[in-house]
């Protein structure tokens, strides 16, 4: 028997009843009765109410310490009155009455308090973590992070994948996000960097000769924080399989992510077989890559109406003449809406900087016609073919914005989401996965220069003897993203294992052969040697523990996060260091002017 405990803070019951115990834990909560002393003690499997009598000689030291003490009590269990079970917690029928106790690790002062969910400033939870995680949600969130990655563990031993290990220390990609790098003493001006991802290395594991290959890999990426992305490090299922198509590689995924959400969330999955949503279609109907599938709301392309003669908005035709598009969302019965839940739309959207979102709502009295600030610019023949165009019906309302193409995909999106809060229309209890497919290999930058869209080692479409590389923009790839929730949780391919139809796609992307060789050395060897064709995918621990766990910011899910500067503050990281240390390492630092 351990000396600090007989059992643990969340496993007595009325079976334990009249049992001598010790317990060990962190004093949760007091609350003194005066001839009472009740004391809530936590440790990691839950809180068990303990309580010493004024009689008791241990009494005024244990009134007297501080909350957060480590202690270890030893007691007798007792069964509580009926009027007094707290049905909240596992222990809740049972209380344990003290006979002595024992200071392990004492607190000081607390620079906020563990027993409450509350919200603290930033600053505060991160300079002192290891307080912040004591707190019962973030707690049981970094419990269900464990469990999840255990859980990954074993559905992919069983699908019939390796666990490999890949460098952490490697060479830098011209592609992708910032590196962070690590300077070599060995190689005097030379630097490692930390993988963005193990991209290349699962790669060559498929060229090794291995089938099915996955990791719980971490990545690192001089990024900035947003409230889905951690700055610096996070964590993916990075999975790679050979002799696959993309077909494949959607069976093995789909059937681990509707595991995990149905062993890890009682909300439901609202589809069983993920939809398979092109690119150019997602843009137009969701105006974005990462739609939120819970949302039944759409967008129309409505640019070709603003062209007839006989409607006559005026700003939006000489937009449209000038190259903008016309997108328009359908709300459905709201004619009956107060002017104010209109003109606050269209309020929200100035505020986030776009021109606003003109809007009417469709009526038959006699004959349709457009209620609204910008309806009397619509014959009733042009409200027809809108209806036509969007299945509206008298009653709906019609929301428009136009813009150039990127800038109306955007505010629509938004608008989109907004629209569909604002009428309570989105259903919160539940998962929408879904595949973006089809990416365009390239896109145009704003110098009008021809860059990869999406991964470079990715396969195009189609015959690769008939390709038109001629008209880059024209060429799509087997690349595709896995969104639940309107959050992305991975992108991934089929990749291109063919040495010469790689330097081909990345000369159109401005590298030449040497520069290929150069990057890529060690892979593009690699492929000269045989390589099957493979392809994969990493879906982000971060992300699917936060969809899990319902929380809106990854710093809820990780253990030891950054600050939004990329700070540490528990750690004081980072940090400067010696003389000597730059001396070894070759750097010299230079100051700031």
């Amino acid at each position: 028997m351990s000396k600090y405990r007989t059992h643990n803070c969340g496993e007595l019951t009325k079976k334990n009843k009249s049992e001598d115990i010790i317990l060990s834990g962190w004093i949760n909560k007091k609350r003194d009765h005066g001839n009472l002393l009740f004391i809530d003690l936590r440790d990691n499997y839950g809180i068990t109410q303990c309580v010493i009598d004024k009689s008791n000689k241990y009494f005024v030291q244990l009134e007297k310490i501080q909350l957060e003490s480590v202690i270890k009590l030893l007691g007798k269990v007792v069964e509580r009155s009926k009027d007094t079970i707290n049905s909240e917690l596992k222990t809740g029928e049972i209380e344990v009455v003290v006979d002595s106790f024992e200071i392990l690790g004492q607190c000081k002062e607390l620079p906020m308090p563990v027993f409450t969910d509350q919200e603290y400033s930033e600053e505060i939870r991160l300079k002192y973590r290891f307080l912040d995680l004591r707190r019962r949600k973030i707690h049981e969130n970094i419990i269900l992070r464990s469990k999840v990655i255990s859980f990954i563990r074993k559905e992919m031993n069983e699908l019939g994948f390796l666990e490999f290990q890949t460098p952490i220390l490697t060479s830098s990609s011209p592609e992708g996000a910032r590196d962070f790098l690590v300077p070599s003493r060995l190689n005097p001006g030379k630097f490692y960097a930390l993988p963005q991802a193990p991209q290349q290395f699962k790669q060559l594991i498929m060229v090794s000769g291995f089938d099915k290959y996955f990791q719980i890999a971490p990545c690192f990426r001089d990024e900035d924080a947003r409230a889905d992305r951690s700055p610096g490090e996070f964590y993916q299922l990075d999975l790679e399989m050979s002799f696959v198509e993309q077909e494949d590689v959607f069976n093995v995924v789909e059937k681990l992510m509707i595991n995990l959400f149905k062993n890890f969330s009682s909300k439901k999955l609202l589809n069983n077989k993920f939809p398979r949503i092109p690119y150019e279609e997602a843009m137009l109907k969701y105006g974005s890559d990462k739609p939120d599938l819970r949302n039944p709301l759409l967008i129309y392309d409505l640019t070709n109406i603003f062209t007839r003669e006989d409607v006559k908005f005026d700003i939006f035709k000489k937009l449209v003449k000038s190259g903008s598009k016309v997108r328009a969302i359908v709300t459905k019965n709201t004619k009956d809406k107060p002017r104010s839940f209109f003109d606050n739309v269209d309020k929200w959207a100035k505020d986030e900087g776009a021109s606003g979102l003109a809007y009417f709502t469709i009526e038959n009295q006699n004959e349709i016609s457009a209620k609204g600030p910008v309806g009397k610019f619509f014959s009733k023949k042009s409200l027809e073919e809108i209806m036509k165009i969007t299945g509206a019906d008298v009653g709906d309302s019609i929301f428009f914005a136009c813009g150039k193409i990127k800038e109306v995909e955007k505010i629509s999106s938004l608008a989109r989401d907004k629209i569909a809060e604002d009428l309570n229309l989105i259903d919160k209890d539940s998962f929408a996965f879904c595949w973006i497919v089809d990416y365009p290999m390239f896109e145009v930058d704003e110098n009008n220069k021809i860059k990869f869209s999406h991964n470079p080692f990715s396969m195009p479409q189609g015959n690769i003897e008939k390709i038109d590389f001629k008209k880059p923009l024209n060429i799509k790839a087997y690349q595709y993203d896995i969104v639940c929730n309107g959050i992305e949780l991975s992108s991934g391919a089929i990749r291109n294992h063919i040495p010469e139809l790689m330097y081909k796609l990345f000369s159109l992307a401005g590298y030449d052969k040497k520069q290929v060789d150069d990057k890529f050395s060690g892979m593009i060897n690699a492929l000269s040697y045989g390589a099957p064709p493979h392809g994969g995918i990493a879906p982000g621990i971060d992300r699917i523990v936060m969809l899990l766990a319902d929380e809106k910011n990854i710093r809820e899910v990780t253990m030891f996060p950054m600050n939004q500067n990329a700070q540490d503050l528990m750690m004081n990281a980072p940090s400067e260091v010696s003389e000597n240390q730059l001396k070894e390492l070759n750097l010299l630092l230079k100051k700031k002017k």
